[in-house]
Parts: structure tokens; C-alpha cells; sequence
């Protein structure tokens, strides 16, 4: 089976910016050719296109392949070094902080912890729920993650991240324990008390992303409640975050979603409390030195009186580290 290779250099995305080197690589991807071939193809002169094929060599992105005589005639083909290319660069601000992108689940503490470590330190917010966070971070695309994933065992967190990170040194520090619950318009028009009420035509419903350890949580739940999804108005209306949910309740464009109390508490909504879930952050030890001050934060009164003030949180055991 052929491959898909990543391109983490900027130098190479740029180099591929040129449409033409973009349009000779693509052809090589489909198959090995000569300078003549793809001159032929492109309409161009074949040293118009040795000189492209010499910046994607320089850029390890093509070789010279097989080699073949044909009376006086030698043929060179060249070839790409991958069957497909996945281009993948974040560009972050130059400034003298260190800069350290966090991707998962979306967690409004960490708001508060940004702004409290902006002198030391940029953190940047990419929240894609906590499965993909932890994808995320095992490519290289942020230094830390928020996870909240409950296993089938009862365990949070540990099982998933043993799987993503068979062969790394991994860190998992306990943010915060949350509750989380139905967030509902103000009064609960709807008279919503349960999960089962979310299906009812009436509600409107707004949902998580798929692979949020919210969304999971509730899929979870319409299974064992033998609710197809399409049964609920506004299952496939999805948010990223437990704000933008609890937005949409307060404005009016939906009775009802899965949440974390503290956001319901910021948007006046009502509350119907579910489960409590313990919400850790993971990171690579070898980034430990980067976050240090995110790290050394989460032992703090401050962070703790602060994290307390959040409705839903508790502090109890935050900053502490989970064994794998």
C-alpha cells in the first residue's frame, strides 16, 4: 500500500507554494518521467524544468531514479519520494516568550491560566476535543493537550493515552475535577430533567464535536438509552466549545446541550448537574522545562482560589500527577 509522508518544514511548504514545482511533483507522484517527458507534458523546455527539478531535489522531495540507454540516448526518471504529501506548519509569533499550543478539549480554567502566565509565556488555544487534542500531540502539533476521555473501564484519560503514546515518556497533571450536566434555557421552558427529554421534538438541542470527550460521554448514554441520534432536533448542529453551546442556549437558537456547569453559571442558564469528570492535561516530558510555568501555576493558592470561583470545579486534587 502506498504512503502519505508529512511535510513539517516551512522551507518545503514554501518551495511548494510555486504551483509549477507543485504541478511536476504531482507528476511524479503518478508516475517516474524524464526531463523530456515532463516538458512534453507541461509544455515547457526541458531546461525550464530542470531547473524546478533541481530546487525539489535540494528539497529532498524528488530523486533521480532508473537510468536507461537506448542506443546513444541515456534517459534519466525521476520520481517523488512520496506518493502523497501532507503539508503540515504552524506559524507562531516571533516575540522573546516562548510560545506553547495547546489542542483538546476546550476548558474555561485554562482561560484564566493564559492570561495569568502571559508575562512568562504565550499559550495559544486549538480546540479540537480531547481525542484529537491527543492526535494532535502525538504529531507535533502542540506542546500540550486537555483530555477528559472516560474509558469503558471506569479509568479516565490513562487508557487513551497509553495507546496514542506506546513508546514517549508522558506526563498527565490533573487540571481540575468538573461537573458537567444539561445546560438549559433560563426557567427550563422545555421542562428538560434527563437525557431522555433531549429527544423529545420540542427541544432543540445543540451538540459537541465528534471525538470530545463531552460527545463521546453522551453517545454513550443514547446507546444504553437506545436513542438514534436522529432523533434529537439539532444532533448534528455541533459546536467546538462548552461556550459557543451555552451562547447559543442564552440567545435564544436552542433549548438544550451538554455542558459544564461553570458555563451554563457565566450565561445564566439553568442546570440539570449529570456526572463529575476529572479533566487532565498530557504533555511530553521532554516539553516539561517549556511549561514549567504553566506547571509550577497549577500548585499555587492563586490558581486554586481562582479555579474555586469557577462553578463546578473542584480543586482538590489539581496539579497532581497520574501514574501510567
Amino acid at each position: 500500500m502506498k504512503k502519505v509522508a508529512a511535510i513539517h518544514s516551512f522551507g518545503n511548504i514554501k518551495l511548494l507554494a510555486d504551483s509549477r514545482r507543485m504541478e511536476i511533483l504531482r507528476l511524479l507522484m503518478a508516475a517516474p518521467a524524464t526531463l523530456t517527458q515532463l516538458a512534453r507534458t507541461l509544455k515547457r523546455s526541458p531546461a525550464w524544468i530542470r531547473h524546478h527539478i533541481l530546487a525539489l531535489e535540494a528539497g529532498d522531495l524528488v530523486e533521480a531514479g532508473e537510468i536507461r540507454k537506448t542506443g546513444k540516448v541515456t534517459e534519466k526518471f525521476y520520481r517523488a519520494k512520496a506518493d502523497a504529501l501532507l503539508l503540515q506548519e504552524i506559524i507562531l509569533p516571533k516575540t522573546k516568550k516562548h510560545t506553547v499550543i495547546f489542542s483538546g478539549s476546550h476548558d474555561l480554567a485554562l482561560e484564566g491560566i493564559a492570561e495569568h502566565l502571559e508575562k512568562h509565556v504565550t499559550l495559544l488555544s486549538l480546540p479540537v476535543g480531547s481525542l484529537d487534542g491527543l492526535v494532535n500531540l502525538r504529531q507535533g502539533l502542540c506542546q500540550i493537550s486537555g483530555s477528559h476521555l472516560l474509558d469503558e473501564t471506569g479509568e479516565y484519560n490513562t487508557p487513551f493515552v497509553r495507546h496514542f503514546f506506546p513508546d514517549r515518556d508522558v506526563e498527565i497533571v490533573t487540571l481540575a475535577y468538573r461537573t458537567q450536566g444539561l445546560m438549559l434555557s433560563s426557567g427550563n421552558p422545555k421542562g428538560v430533567r434527563q437525557i431522555a427529554d433531549i429527544a423529545h421534538p420540542n427541544v432543540r438541542f445543540v451538540n459537541r464535536n465528534a471525538g470530545s470527550g463531552t460527545r463521546l460521554w453522551l453517545d454513550t448514554e443514547l446507546r444504553k438509552l437506545k436513542i438514534p441520534g436522529d432523533r434529537i432536533n439539532g444532533y448534528d448542529k455541533i459546536v467546538k466549545t462548552h461556550s459557543e453551546a451555552a451562547s447559543l442556549i442564552e440567545s435564544g437558537k436552542a433549548d438544550a446541550a451538554l455542558g459544564l456547569q461553570a458555563a451554563a453559571h457565566q450565561h445564566n442558564l439553568d442546570f440539570v448537574p449529570l456526572f463529575e469528570e476529572r479533566y487532565d492535561l498530557v504533555l511530553p516530558r521532554e516539553n516539561e522545562k517549556t511549561l514549567l510555568p504553566l506547571l509550577d501555576y497549577l500548585q499555587t493558592g492563586t490558581f486554586r482560589t481562582e479555579l474555586n470561583a469557577l462553578t463546578g470545579y473542584n480543586s482538590l486534587h489539581s496539579g497532581e500527577e497520574i501514574p501510567l
